[in-house]
């Protein structure tokens, strides 16, 4: 049984069983080792990355685990293992789903009442105007209780744009797109545009408003801090490929 599949069953979490953890150069890339073993993908194919601070990254995680091993504490080895065990097999679909996004992207729905909207419009508009020029993907932003129509042309260039990218940030730019319920500013976190901290706060711009009118209580709180640990992985694995390209 699967790591995360015990987690989600609420079956008790493996023991962690290693000592010493490093990230080692060998064929086809770099390696996580556990006392010298490889890591294996829930694939049974061996953890093999393209970059050495990504394995570093992944390795830093295996690491920081206590005496047993939680992998919801480690968002940056499950975006690998997807991207080496599934995303090959379905790169089209999940091009396509982060084009999906930007139909009903968050950006673009405001609201009527205007102290949310004129906050919306402070945190929101400045990634409008970048995706129109730096994208080729202008998005339509209306208060309207109904999905919007958006240019068929700027979703094709999104969809364009996912699909070029290598498996590994194409994971990271689905992962990030539902968490933050942009297309928009997932692929501001994948150009480097914005730090996941500011794209996050700028996706919980509504929920911030209504938490300060009415509160907000702790099972949402915690609900929106892993989705930010998520988020922060997303951000990882996109710098660490960067960082072995730059």
């Amino acid at each position: 049984m699967s790591m995360s599949r015990a987690k989600a069953e609420n079956l008790p979490l493996p023991r962690r069983f290693y000592t010493e953890v490093t990230a080692a150069p060998g064929e086809g890339g770099w390696r996580v080792l556990l006392d010298g073993r490889q890591v294996r993908t829930p694939a049974k194919a061996v953890l093999v990355l393209p970059s050495e601070a990504l394995a570093r990254a992944a390795a830093a995680e295996w690491a920081a685990q206590g005496g047993h091993i939680d992998p919801f504490t480690m968002p940056v080895t499950r975006l690998c293992h997807v991207a080496l065990d599934r995303t090959g097999d379905v790169r089209a679909q999940a091009a396509a789903e982060v084009a999906r996004f930007a139909r009903t992207d968050l950006l673009s729905h405001r609201a009527e009442e205007s102290g949310l909207a004129a906050r919306q419009a402070a945190a929101w508009d400045a990634w409008l105007a970048w995706a129109a020029t730096a994208l080729d993907a202008p998005l339509h932003a209306a208060a309207s209780l109904t999905a919007l129509e958006q240019p068929d042309a700027s979703i094709a260039a999104l969809e364009r744009r996912a699909l070029a990218l290598d498996n590994f940030r194409l994971t990271a730019l689905v992962s990030a797109a539902p968490i933050l319920g942009s297309a928009i500013l997932a692929f501001a976190l994948l150009e480097g545009e914005g730090d996941a901290e500011t794209l996050f706060a700028a996706s919980r711009v509504d929920e911030d408003y209504q938490a300060e009118r009415w509160g907000e209580d702790a099972e949402a709180a915690q609900a929106a801090a892993n989705r930010k640990r998520d988020l922060l992985g997303c951000e990882t694995l996109f710098r660490a490929m960067d960082a072995d390209e730059g």
